[in-house]
């Protein structure tokens, strides 16, 4: 389902530019939709609509791969159409899709979300074509209102071709520590000190030109957040601290991980030309996503379990203005 119904193709052209395949061991049938040993797939839709009646009412499971603002209208649309035992999840769920979903969907519909997008993408033409730059050797996901989900992780890894680990609870991909924690410093240590007026002459490479201010101020956020796991129904471990996820050991360690990821190669920073050169895009989805259904929620949820936050606090205050600010 798509409010751009007429943009997209029958069949979707998706490439792996590097070439490699699917790294994962789990045993998969042999697809159809794979025509070369390990860089084109290719699939054909059944249908596309605009209309919820039209692709929602005969599905057995509904994926969500929309930013966090668009969630809560788009389950009010779909929920008329949910048949019995449906089950309804979201590629990512740090953007608040398990709270939205507990308030807007029957208690008996089963819900799903990961804790990180299960590949690293980007479309090469809207509706048509993509380039896939990476795959997760393993996912994590959660599952709640359902008694079956062990059945359900079980469908979810074949579908993927990659290992899936269920969690405990939904608080762990809710309150994940990758964009939510990841974008934001990023993006306060490039322009924390922008005013309006001012302009840059060339456009940093978002990843790639990472500073060791950038990996302070993650490591400063996910400190903080690891507090509040202390006191939250999770499993340890289950979100580990960014240090070992990133396998490194201080800020310029974890400096360096980050420059040489090559899924994030060719990412530049949010910004948009001027007169003169470029300046901020403060409307761009690292903004308006990450910040307001990301690092909001963490903020939240800190502090009614009164855990101290103050980078957290600074970093989403100054997001906050600018967003609010480009919308005036």
């Amino acid at each position: 389902m798509t409010n751009r119904p007429e943009a997209w193709s029958q069949e979707l052209v998706i490439t792996d530019v590097n070439g490699n395949g699917h790294p994962s061991t789990v045993h998969r049938p042999p697809s159809p939709f794979l025509t070369s040993p390990s860089s084109i797939f290719r699939g054909r839709l059944k249908a596309v609509s605009s209309a919820a009646e039209e692709v929602i009412a005969n599905a057995d499971m509904v994926l969500l791969c929309l930013p966090g603002f668009a969630i809560h209208d788009e389950l009010l649309k779909i929920r008329p159409w949910l048949k019995a035992g449906a089950c309804v999840g979201s590629v990512v769920a740090s953007t608040g899709f398990f709270f939205e979903a507990f308030s807007l969907l029957s208690k008996d519909t089963p819900l799903f979300g990961f804790q990180r997008v299960p590949f690293i993408a980007r479309t090469t033409q809207y509706g048509k074509a993509a380039d896939l730059k990476g795959y997760r050797k393993e996912l994590f996901v959660a599952i709640e209102q359902t008694t079956e989900k062990e059945m359900l992780r079980q469908q979810l890894e074949r579908m993927l071709k990659t290992p899936i680990h269920l969690l405990k609870s939904h608080y762990e991909v809710s309150l994940t520590n990758s964009n939510p924690l990841l974008h934001p410093s990023r993006l306060y240590s490039l322009w924390k000190d922008w005013k309006p007026g001012l302009v840059y002459d060339t456009v940093p490479a978002f990843y790639y030109d990472w500073t060791d201010e950038a990996s302070e101020y993650l490591i400063a956020m996910d400190n903080e957040f690891q507090q509040l796991l202390k006191v939250l129904p999770v499993s340890p471990g289950s979100i580990p601290p960014l240090l070992t996820y990133y396998e490194s050991s201080d800020i310029p360690s974890l400096t360096r991980k980050i420059r040489s990821i090559p899924a994030f190669a060719g990412m530049m920073a949010p910004m948009k030309p001027c007169d003169g050169g470029f300046v901020p895009d403060f409307s761009n989805r690292y903004f308006t996503e990450d910040f307001p259904y990301g690092l909001a929620i963490i903020n939240k949820v800190m502090h009614e379990k009164g855990i101290p936050c103050p980078t957290i606090d600074r970093i989403l205050e100054w997001g906050r203005r600018w967003i609010v600010k480009s919308e005036e």
